[in-house]
């Protein structure tokens, strides 16, 4: 008897679907990529422990300013606040008593004349020769200044409005400081400092130099540091500020910070002590007897302030500005 073959395998028909391929293990999860910190902003000027006295009075007593690569950094204080005083040592008019400054890097006790190249100024009162034109001043100003560009000595004189052949003498007060203005400008120089440059000035004059200010330090990547004891402007055109009384600087950082960290309380007893992260800017006594204190805490310990709701009150710029620029009462 013959044995029966094995049938043969069936060819597989063309429309059966393959077996499943074999599932590919998951990746093992890999380090979450992380982006590269943004560079440090490059800082133009910082002062070390900036310190003058007058007859034994300190005008300004330890200052330690920042101001970095295309900013305008508002300096806030009223008047005898010790700005002037602050900006003069800046400038090499006044030496320091104590203290250094880091100018473009270079640590120094005080300014030098080549030093002053890179700097321009505009005091709160230009003194030019009287009987200099506009032209014949920009022709005299330039010798001092190897960079100067008398192309935008021009264009900012078209721009700020200023008659070129006119004396010097015949200007108005606030022609007179906007040509103040072209001269430090001219030279393109990388800090730009300002002292009390509005005051005096009319609306439209003073929305005028703002204007330029601004767009300046747009176009150039300047630096400018702006002195005024005018809120409203400064709020306007800088970007960080400094806040100074009685010679110390009481802030420096950003207006948005400086908002969102200052709260005025109003209490009916005065704590034992502050919370943990503040610290006391004004102390106020009500004419009905509660105490009102104004104080400084990060955004994050506001958010976790032990104060009820119903006593913390925010506060505009310049009402915080005037409680810096005061002192406690004393009762």
């Amino acid at each position: 008897m013959s044995e029966v073959p094995e049938p043969l395998p069936t060819p597989p028909d063309d429309t059966t679907p393959p077996p499943p391929a074999p599932l590919l293990a998951e990746p093992e999860p890999g380090p979450t990529p992380v982006a590269a910190p943004l560079p440090a902003p490059e800082v133009i000027l910082r002062t070390h422990g900036l310190t003058r006295s007058f007859h034994n009075v300190k005008a300004v007593d330890g200052v330690e300013l920042e101001l970095r690569r295309g900013e305008v950094y508002g300096f806030l204080g009223r008047n005898g606040a010790g700005k002037t005083t602050t900006l003069r040592m800046l400038m090499g008019i006044l030496r320091p008593d104590k203290g250094e400054l880091e100018l473009m890097g270079q640590r120094v006790r005080h300014v030098r004349a080549a030093q002053k190249q890179q700097l321009g100024y505009v005091s709160q009162e230009q003194v030019f020769y009287p009987w200099m034109t506009a032209l014949e001043l920009g022709r005299f100003v330039s010798g001092f200044y190897p960079h100067w560009d008398d192309a935008q000595f021009q264009r900012l004189l078209r721009v700020l409005d200023v008659p070129k052949d006119r004396k010097s003498a015949q200007l108005s007060g606030g022609t007179r400081m906007k040509l103040g203005l072209a001269l430090a400008l001219a030279h393109r120089p990388p800090l730009l400092i300002l002292d009390e440059p509005t005051a005096g000035l009319d609306p439209v004059a003073r929305r005028e130099f703002l204007d330029i200010l601004r767009e300046q330090v747009r176009r150039e990547g300047q630096t400018a540091l702006f002195s005024s004891h005018l809120v409203g402007e400064v709020e306007e055109v800088a970007h960080r500020i400094g806040i100074l009384h009685e010679g110390r600087l009481r802030y420096q950082g950003s207006l948005d910070t400086l908002r969102q960290s200052v709260r005025r309380v109003v209490l009916e007893t005065p704590p034992e002590a502050l919370p943990s992260g503040f610290s006391l800017v004004r102390r106020e006594r009500l004419p009905d007897g509660r105490l009102a204190l104004v104080l400084f805490g990060a955004p994050e310990h506001q958010a976790a302030s032990p104060f009820g709701p119903e006593t913390v009150e925010a506060l505009s710029l310049e009402n915080i500005f005037l409680a810096y620029a005061r002192r406690s009462d004393e009762s």
